[in-house]
C-alpha cells in the first residue's frame, strides 16, 4: 500500500460527522469547527432546542437530532435520520456525557449507574452502532471518544467519573484494535477542565485558582482547544493513529 497523503490544510470536505452532546459546550466547538473545515454535521442532543441549535452553527450544513444516548430506539431512529439526510456517516464524536460527583463513601447507586450509564455505556452502544454502519459502508472511518485527566489521575470526588472515563479509554483500545482490519481509527481525547459555560460556573473562584496551581501550564482549556485535537483525529493525517489517548491538561498529569 502506498502512502496516499493527506490535505495538510486538515479539512475534512464531504465528510460527514455525529456529533453527541453537540448543542453546547465541547460539542458544540467541534460541530462549529467540522463545518469551517468542510464536513456536514449531524448535532446529536437531548436539549429540546437541538434543531435550533443546529440552524445557528449551520443551517445548510448541520441538522438537529434530539437523542437520549441511554435508549436503543432513540439513538437508532437518530442515526437512521442522519444516514437518510446525509446518505452516510464518515465520524462519530461522542461528547455526551455527566459529572455527578460525590466523595467514595457518600457515593448513592443512583450516581453511579447514571454516570456509567451515560458516560460509558451509551458511548460503546453508540460506537458499536455507527461502528457496524462504517463496516457496511466499506469505507473505514473515525471514532473519537470524549475521556477525562480523571482517568489518568486521582481527582477528590470522581470515582464513578473516573471509573467510567477509564472505561472509556480501555474500551477505546479494543474497538481499535478490533476494527483496525476494517480501515477504522478509534481514539480518545483526555482533557483537563474545560471553561464552558458550565465549567466556567464549576470551577469559579479559589476552587478553580487552586486547581491551576497544579497544573504546569497554569490554566484550564477552552472548548475550541478540544475541537482542535478533534478535527486532527478526524482528518487522513491521523490514519497511522488508533487506539490512543490524547491528553489535553497543561501538563497535569504528567507531575
Amino acid at each position: 500500500m502506498s502512502f496516499q497523503g493527506f490535505d495538510k490544510n486538515f479539512n475534512i470536505t464531504d465528510k460527514v460527522a455525529v456529533v453527541t452532546g453537540g448543542a453546547s459546550g465541547i460539542g458544540r466547538a467541534i460541530s462549529e469547527l467540522y463545518i469551517e473545515k468542510g464536513a456536514k454535521v449531524a448535532v446529536l442532543d437531548l436539549k429540546d432546542d437541538v434543531v435550533d441549535a443546529a440552524k445557528e452553527i449551520d443551517a445548510e450544513k448541520a441538522i438537529g437530532v434530539k437523542c437520549d444516548v441511554t435508549d436503543n430506539d432513540s439513538m437508532d431512529n437518530a442515526l437512521n435520520t442522519v444516514k437518510e439526510h446525509f446518505g452516510k456517516i464518515d465520524i462519530l464524536v461522542n461528547c455526551a456525557g455527566v459529572a455527578l460527583l460525590d466523595d467514595a463513601e457518600n457515593l448513592s447507586d443512583d450516581y453511579w449507574q447514571k454516570t456509567i450509564e451515560l458516560n460509558l455505556t451509551s458511548s460503546f452502544k453508540m460506537c458499536q452502532k455507527v461502528g457496524n454502519v462504517m463496516i457496511e459502508q466499506g469505507n473505514g472511518g473515525k471514532i473519537i471518544n470524549m475521556a477525562s485527566q480523571a482517568a489518568l489521575i486521582a481527582l477528590d470526588n470522581h470515582v464513578a467519573y473516573g471509573a467510567s472515563k477509564a472505561g472509556i479509554i480501555g474500551m477505546t483500545k479494543v474497538l481499535a484494535y478490533e476494527w483496525a482490519q476494517f480501515s477504522i481509527n478509534v481514539n480518545a481525547i483526555s482533557p483537563t477542565v474545560i471553561l464552558t459555560e458550565l465549567g466556567k460556573k464549576a470551577w469559579a473562584g479559589e476552587k478553580g485558582e487552586k486547581a491551576k496551581r497544579e497544573i504546569p501550564l497554569g490554566r484550564f482549556g477552552y472548548p475550541e482547544e478540544v475541537a482542535a485535537v478533534a478535527l486532527f483525529l478526524a482528518t487522513d493525517a491521523t490514519n497511522l493513529i488508533t487506539g490512543e489517548n490524547i491528553v489535553l491538561d497543561g501538563g497535569n498529569t504528567i507531575k
